[in-house]
């Protein structure tokens, strides 16, 4: 017979019989019953036409084939536990590749990761940025924080937080207007667009019920990070998303010009691989965002 290969998990049982000399303690061990280890020990005698125990009053023994056969099993078996415990402190030192958009690792993310080094001293996080939709295939990549409906095929996806729109200004360039402004009063300002986010004027102001065409010549900038910061400077009133200036509304750098807020039926979320060797740092990541989040 060529390249016979056992019923593995027999040959496991086995294994654990032969150095403990005993079937109640290798059960505790695999923490199976007793009747399932002798099952599958006959499974493996008849399997090899073989028996590997002898029976008697005083306990178990091995045969002499049964001794031949563990001491040239019993060191592959060493070598899987060794070979795992390489692989599972390799994986412990690894740091967390988590990709983000640059606007929600500067707006967000980067001032809150001070309080998750404090809470998990241990956990190693490497950010990277990118406005693709994260493809775990072909990058080396452990979590996305990704923008979209959360129908991401194949892959586990928590939900953050919505996506709310919210005009703000800084405070100075609106000082001479009332209280109570309307969201047509932003027409008297100029608007400040973000080339990701083309579309955030047009669908705020749709939900307001106003009629808008962007400007021939709009005011447009390569990122919403850049858009905050050019309101910030008075430039004008950029379309925010309301959780990433939370930091300028409570320094009071920046402000909302109205009330009116549109919520789009989408949201960030947390995007993962449900059987990645990274889980246990990826849930303890998703833990740490939902406390902050909460």
């Amino acid at each position: 017979m060529h390249n016979i290969v056992p019923p593995l998990n027999a040959l496991r049982v086995f294994e654990a019989v032969a150095r403990l000399r005993s079937f109640s303690k290798a059960a505790d061990e695999l923490h199976v019953s007793q009747s399932a280890v002798s099952r599958q020990i006959s499974l493996l005698e008849s399997y090899l036409d073989v028996q590997f125990f002898h029976r008697d009053r005083a306990g178990i023994r091995l045969t002499e084939l049964g001794q031949q056969y563990f001491d040239g099993v019993q060191p592959a078996f060493n070598q899987i536990i060794e070979a795992t415990r390489g692989l599972t402190e390799k994986l412990e030192d690894e740091p967390l590749r988590i990709r983000v958009y640059s606007t929600f690792a500067a707006r967000w993310l980067m001032h809150r990761l001070p309080k998750l080094q404090k809470a998990h001293p241990d956990l190693r996080i490497r950010i990277m940025t990118a406005v693709a939709p994260v493809d775990f295939a072909s990058e080396r990549v452990d979590g996305s924080i990704q923008l979209g409906k959360g129908d991401w095929e194949g892959l586990r996806c928590d939900f953050l937080f919505g996506d709310e729109l919210r005009p703000v200004c800084k405070p100075r360039l609106v000082s001479g207007m009332p209280f109570g402004r309307k969201p047509e009063d932003v027409l008297k300002y100029p608007l400040i667009h973000s080339h990701y986010r083309k579309q955030d004027w047009q669908d705020w102001f749709a939900s307001a019920g106003i009629e808008y065409s962007i400007e021939k010549e709009p005011f447009m900038l390569p990122s919403s990070l850049l858009a905050y910061q050019a309101a910030q400077d008075g430039l004008g009133i950029a379309i925010a998303q309301t959780r990433m200036v939370e930091q300028e509304l409570r320094s009071g750098t920046l402000i909302y010009f109205c009330e009116h807020t549109f919520a789009r039926d989408l949201g960030y979320y947390l995007v993962s691989q449900p059987n990645s060797p990274f889980e246990p740092k990826i849930a303890r990541f998703r833990d740490w965002l939902m406390e902050e989040i909460g």
